[in-house]
């Protein structure tokens, strides 16, 4: 930093020795110190003003590394090669059947492994208001509960849950059909899949059909955990709220 009335710039550092997810950041310690000489009211600032905005920053910090933690974990489940996961549940009285294929390996972008995705959701809504909540902005930051950018337009671009998510879409069939180029921050850079919705009506509900190709290997169960418990399940969460406060 620089002190105005001289000009002369004095060096020094912040230490924060025990930063940690388990303490409050307000009893974090901020160590301030600074090289020999003048400059004690640089040092000052930085011990009250200084410290005040790096526990602002700390706060920030922590709450994007659990989102992206949340996001890009990585679990140890892998079936053999050739062999499909299945798994069924019923929540609110839905079926849901995920699958993955790890033998169907893509190149797409970035030359890595990769894998193709698909799940299946039901939602107790029908397909054109399902088809909202992941092209209206205002529904979109409903359900991820976070800023988020919302072009739903061909060549439009898509960023959610402070940022670990990001794309572009590149097709959209009101109330039919999402494609999407899609990927997660924790990935290889400049490396999308291709993330394509299609939604079809069942009376009074509608399935969600999802296929996510160019998936990394070594990504393939955080993005199913991603789409399922970031997506699908605050998706219903959103839903039942509708229908609790329209009764």
């Amino acid at each position: 930093g620089t002190v105005k009335e001289s000009g002369e710039k004095h060096k020094g550092s912040v230490e924060i020795p025990n930063l940690s997810e388990e303490n409050e950041v307000d009893d974090t310690e901020i160590n301030v110190s600074k090289k020999k000489g003048e400059g004690d009211v640089l040092k000052d600032l930085m011990r009250t003003e200084g410290t005040t905005k790096v526990r602002e920053a700390l706060r920030d910090y922590l709450k994007a590394l659990k989102t992206e933690f949340t996001l890009g974990m990585i679990l140890p489940t892998k079936a053999p090669a050739g062999q499909e996961l299945a798994m069924e549940r019923k929540p609110s009285g839905s079926t849901v059947q995920d699958s993955v294929t790890p033998q169907s390996l893509d190149m797409i972008g970035v030359k890595i492994p990769t894998v193709r995705v698909q799940m299946r959701e039901v939602f107790n809504s029908p397909a054109d208001e399902l088809y909202s909540i992941f092209t209206k902005k205002e529904l979109v930051q409903k359900f991820s509960k976070c800023p988020a950018v919302i072009e739903a337009e061909k060549g439009g671009k898509l960023q959610m849950f402070e940022g670990c998510v990001s794309g572009e879409y590149t097709e959209l069939v009101p109330s039919q059909r999402i494609v999407l180029k899609w990927r997660c921050r924790s990935w290889p850079d400049e490396h999308y899949a291709t993330v394509a919705l299609n939604f079809q009506d069942l009376a009074a509900q509608s399935e969600l059909e999802l296929e996510c190709k160019g998936v990394p290997v070594a990504h393939e169960e955080s993005t199913r955990q991603c789409w399922k418990k970031q997506y699908f399940e605050e998706i219903h969460l959103l839903l039942q709220q509708s229908k609790d406060n329209m009764e």
